[in-house]
């Protein structure tokens, strides 16, 4: 599927017009493409995290006149492709990108293995490849193969890590024990992190009762929480997916499966999960997390109600519009569209978003949230990598 738009905003970015492309000349826009799902196992995330947030970025620029460059500014004119959650389809489309629509840029993949299987189509053709949902342990070797990719989430290392540490405070503290079930979705991202997490948990002095991978886009998830609950676990830890996050929980409300910690990764911190359990969600923890009370995380969630109608989930809706920033301002601070001096500025410079400054060491940020939790309807960043005010962890009481 593809969909070429010139995005205008009217009356202050409230209100979105589609203009078919044709209506403004080649030379008086900068083409962007994208790439994500729209269907398949993996959109339910995408359209929640990804696209909204380009949208509402291409809005919010072309309402300020466009791109600010050397020669004038540019509106921007956005191609975009439904992937269809396959990595085969994905290349081809970021193939076409970039040698028959001849984008200037392409907004990096959504998901972790998309990131992956992608780096060298967007090696090849120079386009800096900012990785915002990307989480892996693979960071230093691929930056060393890939000078133009940046990643801006973290590592399994500490996803992994910061859930051990939170469940080691909570059984330091006396509420809970050792035991911990762990299931994980079976492509990159929960495969590595589940293989990461394994002497994580065990160095920390936790028994792995349940041990679990199931496909990715497993429609019956009961089984899995059944298998889980028979262990009898003090603490969940589930590496999942939006579809399976939901399905997880789903089982785990209906089964009662009884514990003071539970965790699942992707999308537990979308609006939708809180409005689907509602009580039950309180004190669930989950990957990511954000600030909501600092005054450009409430200026950015106000901006995305407004233009897309959709509320912003808390985690990686923010680090994906920050790393728009990040791309508008290397752009800019370049003054054209050439890729590869955009690529070292991007390497060089400090940049303002959303999640305060940002810089890229060795094409690496290491400012993120890695542990939220449910607390009264707000999902709070709990744990990170140097972020600031996280909240103290809850104990979960029941569903």
């Amino acid at each position: 599927m593809k969909r070429r738009t010139l995005i205008k905003s009217v009356a202050a970015a409230a209100l979105v017009s589609v203009v078919a492309a044709g209506t403004a000349s080649a030379g008086d826009t900068i083409k962007i493409g994208a790439v994500a799902p729209k269907t398949g196992p993996l959109a339910g995330g995408s359209t929640v995290t990804h696209w909204p947030n380009i949208q509402l970025w291409v809005t919010q620029v072309n309402a300020r006149g466009g791109l600010k460059l050397k020669d004038g500014q540019k509106k921007i004119e956005l191609i975009e492709y439904d992937d269809q959650t396959n990595p085969g389809v994905h290349i081809k489309a970021a193939q076409r990108l970039a040698t028959q629509d001849k984008v200037d840029f392409i907004i990096a993949p959504f998901g972790t293995g998309f990131n992956l299987a992608a780096a060298p189509i967007y090696a090849k053709h120079g386009y800096p490849q900012i990785a915002v949902s990307a989480i892996t342990d693979k960071i230093p070797e691929l930056t060393k193969r890939y000078p133009n990719i940046f990643f801006t989430l973290g590592s399994t290392t500490d996803f992994a890590g910061s859930v051990a540490k939170i469940l080691s405070k909570m059984r330091a503290d006396g509420k809970i024990g050792n035991k911990v079930a762990m299931v994980n979705v079976a492509d990159a991202f929960g495969i590595e992190l589940a293989e990461t997490a394994r002497p994580i948990f065990k160095k920390a002095g936790f028994e792995i009762v349940y041990d679990k991978s199931y496909p990715l886009g497993t429609q019956d998830l009961s089984p899995i929480v059944k298998g889980a609950k028979a262990a009898k676990p003090d603490a969940f830890v589930a590496w999942s997916y939006p579809p399976d996050t939901f399905g997880l929980t789903k089982q785990a409300v209906t089964q009662k499966l009884d514990v003071k910690a539970y965790y699942t990764a992707v999308a537990t911190c979308f609006p939708a999960y809180l409005k689907a359990f509602g009580k039950a969600a309180d004190g669930n923890l989950g990957a990511g997390g954000v600030d909501p009370t600092t005054p450009e995380m409430k200026a950015y969630r106000e901006a995305h109600l407004k233009v897309t109608g959709k509320a912003a989930d808390y985690w990686a809706s923010a680090n994906t519009y920050a790393s728009l920033q990040i791309l508008e301002q290397a752009i800019e601070g370049v003054g054209e569209a050439d890729r590869k001096k955009v690529t070292q500025y991007l390497k060089d410079n400090t940049f303002k978003t959303i999640m305060g400054d940002i810089k890229f060491e060795n094409q690496v940020s290491y400012k993120y949230w890695t542990v939220g939790q449910w607390q009264d309807g707000v999902f709070y960043g709990v744990d990170s990598r140097n972020m600031p005010n996280a909240k103290p962890v809850k104990l979960k009481t029941g569903w």
